[in-house]
C-alpha cells in the first residue's frame, strides 16, 4: 500500500490519550464451561455448538477471524459491538485477526473503488477501536490488511479461490450476495461474483477456527463447511454470528452509512446523539423491533452491566436496571416510558463515545484521518 494503509499492524501506535477500557479484561483462569459460555454470548446462532466444545477442549491458542470492508465512517454496532466482541474473545483465550478488507471493497465498487481512499478508511477505524478500548495489549489481536497479506502469500492464496470457484457453481456463489450489501437481483459485476469465492478462500488463509462475524455474511461462512465437505477435511470452521443492529427509524432492518439518520456514528457530537435518539422510533410499551431497546440490550448494557434511568420522584425516582429481561417487564408494563427511556440511552452512549471523540479532537493523525473520511462521498 502507498498511504498509511501500509501498517500491518494498528496498534502499533498508541492514542495521545488514555483509553477507557471495558469491563471485561483478559482472565486466563477461566474454565472450560466458562471460555465456551463467553465465546457462546456473543452469537445469535452458532454452528455447531458440540464442535466449539471440542475445539476448545483440544487447541490452545483458537484462532477467530472477523473482517470489514471500509466503506464509510463507523457505526456504533462496528465500533462498540465490535469491541465488546473482540474483548470477550481475548478474555476467553482466543487470538482475533481482524481483517482490514481493502481489496474486497475496491471489488464491491466502495468509495468509487478508490483504493486510496479505502485505504484511509481503514486507518480511521483502527483508531477508533483503539480510542474506544478495544484490548489490543498483548498481541492477541491483529490488523491485517488484505492487499498487503494476498500479495505476500499469493502462491498460497490463489490457488485456494481458484478451487473454491471451481467446485461451485454460478448460483451458489450468487446467493452469497448479501454479504456485499447486494441481492442476486442486483446486475453484479464480474468483480462482484469473484468476491464470495475469495470471501470463502479467506477463512482457511487465516487458519481460522471461528468465523466471527454478523448474520449478514452467514451464506459465505456456510460456503466455506460445504467447501470443507467436498475437500474431506474434517476440521470445518465454527460459525459464530452475531446479532445485527437495526437502524433507528421504523422499519430499518441495519444501519446505513448513506443515511446518517439511521444510525449513531462513533464520532457523533452529544448533541447529535441526543437529537437521533429523541426522533428515534421506540413505541411504548412495545419491545420488539424497537430499535432504542436492541441498542440497550446489545451496547449498553454488556458495556456498563447495567442501565439507569433517571426519574423524578413523582415517577417513581432513578431506577438501574441490572438485565434486560428486568427493563423489559418495566417496559412492556407501561411502568417505564420512551419520554424517560430515551435520555437515559442518549447519555450512556455518549459516555462510551467521548473518549473517541477526545482522540479525534487531541490526535493529530487521528483528527487529519477523520476530516478525510468526512469528506469522502459514501458509494452503494
Amino acid at each position: 500500500m502507498e498511504n498509511e494503509g501500509s501498517s500491518n499492524n494498528g496498534s502499533e501506535v498508541p492514542p495521545s490519550q488514555p483509553l477507557q477500557s471495558l469491563s471485561i479484561s483478559p482472565q486466563p483462569q477461566l474454565s472450560l464451561k466458562e471460555r465456551f459460555d463467553l465465546i457462546r454470548s456473543i452469537g445469535e446462532e452458532c454452528i455447531q455448538e458440540d464442535e466449539l466444545e471440542r475445539l476448545l477442549a483440544n487447541k490452545p491458542q483458537i484462532v477467530c477471524y472477523d473482517g470489514f470492508e471500509p466503506s464509510g465512517r463507523m457505526h456504533i454496532a462496528q465500533g462498540v459491538m465490535k469491541a465488546i466482541n473482540v474483548n470477550k474473545l481475548i478474555s476467553a483465550g482466543c487470538k482475533v485477526k481482524i481483517w482490514i478488507a481493502d481489496w474486497f471493497a475496491q471489488l464491491n465498487n466502495k468509495m468509487g473503488g478508490d483504493l486510496k481512499k479505502i485505504q484511509v478508511i481503514g486507518q480511521y477505524l483502527i483508531e477508533i477501536w483503539k480510542a474506544v478500548g478495544m484490548n489490543l495489549e498483548g498481541g492477541q489481536v491483529e490488523f491485517l490488511w488484505s492487499s498487503e497479506e494476498i500479495n505476500s502469500r499469493a502462491h498460497e492464496y490463489w490457488p485456494l479461490v481458484m478451487d473454491i470457484a471451481r467446485r461451485n457453481k454460478l448460483p451458489r456463489i450468487l446467493r452469497c450476495c448479501q454479504i456485499m450489501g447486494r441481492s442476486e437481483q442486483d446486475e453484479l459485476s464480474a468483480a462482484q461474483i469473484f468476491y464470495p469465492c475469495m470471501q470463502c478462500a479467506d477463512i482457511f488463509f487465516l487458519k481460522a477456527d471461528i468465523c466471527q462475524l454478523g448474520t449478514d455474511q452467514r451464506k459465505v461462512n456456510m460456503l466455506a463447511r460445504e467447501y470443507c465437505d467436498d475437500i474431506k477435511r474434517k476440521n470445518k470452521p465454527i460459525i459464530l454470528s452475531h446479532h445485527m443492529l437495526p437502524g433507528l427509524q421504523e422499519g430499518q432492518e441495519k444501519m446505513s452509512k448513506s443515511d446518517p439518520s439511521s444510525s449513531i456514528f462513533m464520532e457523533d457530537e452529544e448533541a447529535e446523539v441526543n437529537l437521533k435518539i429523541k426522533k428515534a422510533f421506540c413505541p411504548p410499551k412495545v419491545v420488539e423491533k424497537n430499535p432504542c431497546l436492541e441498542y440497550i440490550k446489545f451496547i449498553v448494557i454488556p458495556w456498563f452491566n447495567e442501565f439507569t434511568v433517571e426519574r423524578k420522584p413523582e415517577n417513581g425516582g432513578d431506577k438501574t436496571f441490572k438485565s434486560f429481561e428486568d427493563l423489559v417487564g418495566d417496559y412492556e408494563s407501561g411502568e417505564l416510558h420512551p419520554g424517560d427511556l430515551k435520555p437515559a440511552l442518549a447519555k450512556s452512549l455518549n459516555r462510551i463515545l467521548q473518549p473517541v471523540r477526545d482522540h479525534f479532537i487531541n490526535d493529530p493523525k487521528a483528527k487529519d484521518l477523520l476530516k478525510r473520511v468526512k469528506g469522502y462521498k459514501v458509494t452503494r
